[in-house]
């Protein structure tokens, strides 16, 4: 990520308008912040590029673009920075958008289902049941796959309810994940290998990423 662009990253400011001559895929993993407070925190923070109107565009445009013509009914956010790419992803497909939550915040008839989050700790994400219909293909946005425990336990909730992630493409390969990144952990690798997914790193950038470097 340093490789990238050093110099901004030692910037505490961020130039909205600034676009780079040459738009590279992946371009705007550059304005990622680095962690500057320490291991109780995540190693870096995404949700920086999505204040630059240019770099949030383009990272939508390529989450979408493996699923060009592919029939999406919903897309489904999962809590809490995959609000913001779901939602966005939504209104560019003009679809509806579908928070998949953390248990204990909606007050509506919900279905829960456990999981291990990628810090190892054992929690609980819900999903209201009256917005899933059986056969309804959904599209499943977060902003990060770690351990995969997260995205699969929201796939486990669709699944439950009778939604659709693996929708079959013209290609015979499963439809459905979309994430800035998919680490190659290996949950990430139960997610590619069963589902196809979308995700914003260039390949010879991918194992920098798997290594937090």
């Amino acid at each position: 990520l340093r490789a990238l662009c050093p110099q901004r990253l030692r910037s505490p400011r961020m130039d909205l308008c600034h676009v780079p001559t040459t738009q590279e895929k992946g371009w705007y993993l550059a304005l990622m912040a680095p962690n500057v407070k320490g291991p109780n925190y995540a190693w870096l923070d995404p949700s920086r590029l999505y204040c630059h109107p240019q770099g949030l565009q383009d990272c939508v445009s390529d989450l979408l673009q493996p699923f060009q013509g592919d029939p999406i009914d919903m897309v489904a956010g999962i809590d809490a920075m995959g609000f913001i790419l779901g939602a966005a992803t939504a209104a560019v497909l003009r679809k509806g958008f579908l928070a998949i939550r953390k248990a204990g915040h909606l007050c509506v008839q919900t279905l829960a289902q456990p999981y291990t989050d990628y810090s190892g700790r054992e929690k609980v994400m819900e999903v209201r049941t009256d917005a899933i219909s059986p056969g309804l293909r959904i599209l499943l946005v977060d902003q990060w796959v770690e351990t995969g425990g997260t995205m699969r336990a929201a796939i486990q909730l669709v699944e439950r309810l009778g939604g659709v992630v693996a929708v079959l493409s013209p290609s015979g390969v499963p439809t459905g994940v979309a994430a800035i990144c998919i680490e190659d952990s290996e949950g990430g690798r139960w997610i590619r290998e069963r589902y196809k997914c979308a995700h914003c790193v260039p390949p010879n950038l991918q194992p920098r990423f798997d290594r937090h470097q």
